[in-house]
């Protein structure tokens, strides 16, 4: 319970430390910083909504490759379509207002945190090696976050008093962990459709990545942040998937989250 809750605050706590920065600057986080950061939190969520959203969500799909990857393909369609129609509401809206603005970074910070409790309720129902991949998930989230606060809270300077720029600031990252409470009650409660779920959360952090944070970010350093985030992310989840389905397969043959679908008659067939 402790790790499931530090790691739907963590998000929350990198949006936090990026809205105090309008106690110590003037401008924003340096180029070159906000580049590496942005890139690397863009490697580490592209990577797992490879290998922690949409491969889980075509495991758990059944085994005929014809169908298998439909729900996938659906809930990634959803998740995608649903975000960039609220980019486009928000950007129609928002012509610098910076109340729109924040608006824009509440809506990109739902799908971070629904990936976040979709992650963290394939660990609670599988297998702890999961909770690793879940945990560096929400790092990733949340050191992307830190800047994000950072341009929220410095925007809000000229309008508003430091104190009331960073509460603003702090606010909108409130919604991630919310978010990720839902989507957790949603996959515990309602186990068909975590295929859904899964690739939904997977679509939605795809397009945050490629609208929000890649054309954001220049330069060298952002590629290099980007190459190292996605290899240790890579490299996180596909150790710890073996370890997780290896466990599972010394009992029944299946997979952590595919035992998740099994009815109570075929589990009995397997003990």
């Amino acid at each position: 319970m402790q790790i499931l809750i530090l790691g739907f605050l963590i998000p929350l706590i990198g949006t936090t430390l990026g809205s105090a920065f309008v106690f110590l600057l003037k401008k924003e986080i340096n180029p070159k910083l906000k580049n590496l950061l942005q890139g690397f939190a863009a490697g580490v969520m592209l990577a797992a909504s490879i290998w922690s959203l949409i491969i889980p969500a075509i495991d758990l799909s059944g085994d005929n490759p014809y169908t298998c990857y439909i729900p996938a393909a659906i809930g990634f369609i959803l998740g995608m379509m649903l975000i960039m129609l609220f980019d486009i509401y928000v950007s129609k809206k928002m012509k610098k207002n910076v109340n729109m603005l924040n608006l824009a970074v509440v809506i990109h910070n739902i799908p971070e945190g629904l990936s976040v409790g979709v992650a963290f309720a394939a660990a609670m129902h599988g297998d702890a090696f999961l909770a690793t991949t879940a945990l560096a998930l929400s790092l990733g989230i949340g050191i992307q976050n830190i800047p994000e606060g950072s341009i929220i809270s410095l925007n809000l300077v000229p309008e508003k008093s430091k104190f009331k720029a960073f509460l603003q600031g702090f606010l909108s990252g409130v919604v991630e962990p919310i978010a990720s409470i839902i989507a957790y009650l949603l996959m515990m409660y309602i186990t068909p459709t975590m295929p859904y779920l899964l690739s939904f959360a997977a679509g939605a952090m795809v397009f945050v990545v490629v609208d929000e944070l890649i054309p954001s970010s220049h330069g060298n350093i952002c590629n290099i942040g980007i190459c190292i985030g996605f290899v240790i992310m890579m490299v996180l989840d596909v150790k710890n998937r073996k370890k997780s389905t290896g466990k599972a397969k010394k009992g029944n043959g299946k997979s952590v989250l595919e035992n998740l679908f099994l009815d109570e008659e075929e589990r009995l067939l397997f003990t």
